[in-house]
């Protein structure tokens, strides 16, 4: 494998790139600029019933407005979920997954703890199925998705620790110490999709030698998990850098569920490349 450092920009193709992804593309390109690297797309397409092609080629055309390029072939994770199931296979194999069946409003009722993204911690309800009730429910065809069972998969990685450049990817690394027992049983899978966010992402950047992930600070929290998966799967971690994040004129997230202004909206007002550029502070 190459010795030459390795970055990614892995967006979803559910909607269009607004300016909280121009920002992150621009971020990380820059940082591979920086130390010498590449940076590579990557289309995280895991979720079938959202995801669409057309958005996966907009991405690609937006991010070629703005002048950035990349190595091809593109990495589309959805032609990858055979490897995703049998990393999870290997998982359950170990006693590390198990079926959950319950829905989000009965963990929104059940739980008595929030994990650090502010969602409902889940409280273990299903752990405590029966091997016949499990049977039933799975023969029957209920949703189920299945879980790591974190305080067996904590004990079995032993002290966690991840490495860190702050504020950008020049900046001496640093060890920090990883806390994934604030997150608990987190879904790995689920019923029609072999593979959730978490567990595809740390595969594809071991498989594709990612050396430095660049991701914003909405991300940095669950780096704490990740580092659990890669122990757990014999994956390489990389070094984290948390960027900053784009905020709308209400201090919120730009975010393509609230509709944020897409880049291609932007254009079609009258936007340039170098105007993008220069309101991230990319000039």
């Amino acid at each position: 494998m190459s010795s030459q450092p390795i970055l990614r920009f892995a967006p979803s193709p559910n909607g269009h790139l607004h300016l909280g992804h121009a920002y992150s593309a621009l971020f990380t390109w820059r940082a591979a600029a920086e130390i010498g690297g590449v940076a590579l797309l990557r289309i995280e397409d895991t979720d079938v019933t959202r995801c669409k092609p057309e958005f996966a080629q907009a991405i690609m055309e937006d991010l070629a407005w703005l002048g950035l390029s990349w190595p091809e072939p593109v990495l589309h994770q959805s032609s990858r979920f055979p490897i995703y199931a049998q990393k999870a296979a290997e998982l359950a194999a170990r006693d590390l997954l198990y079926p959950c069946f319950c829905s989000r409003s009965e963990i929104a009722a059940a739980a008595t703890a929030r994990d650090p993204d502010g969602a409902p911690l889940y409280p273990g309800t299903c752990r405590h199925l029966s091997e016949a009730e499990i049977a039933e429910r799975l023969k029957r065809g209920d949703p189920v998705q299945y879980r790591l069972k974190s305080d067996r998969a904590i004990a079995l990685a032993g002290p966690l620790y991840f490495r860190v450049a702050q504020p950008d990817v020049t900046a001496p690394v640093e060890t920090r110490v990883a806390h994934p027992e604030l997150w608990g049983d987190v879904v790995l899978q689920r019923k029609g999709t072999p593979t959730s966010y978490h567990l595809s992402v740390v595969i594809d950047d071991d498989a594709q030698g990612v050396t430095h992930v660049t991701r914003g600070r909405d991300m940095e929290a669950a780096t704490d998990f990740h580092v659990l998966l890669q122990a757990l799967l014999g994956l390489a971690s990389p070094i984290y850098t948390f960027h900053e994040l784009i905020l709308d004129a209400d201090g919120k997230k730009l975010s393509k569920s609230r509709e944020s202004e897409s880049l291609r909206a932007l254009r079609a007002a009258g936007w340039s490349a170098d105007d993008v550029r220069r309101h991230l502070g990319f000039a």
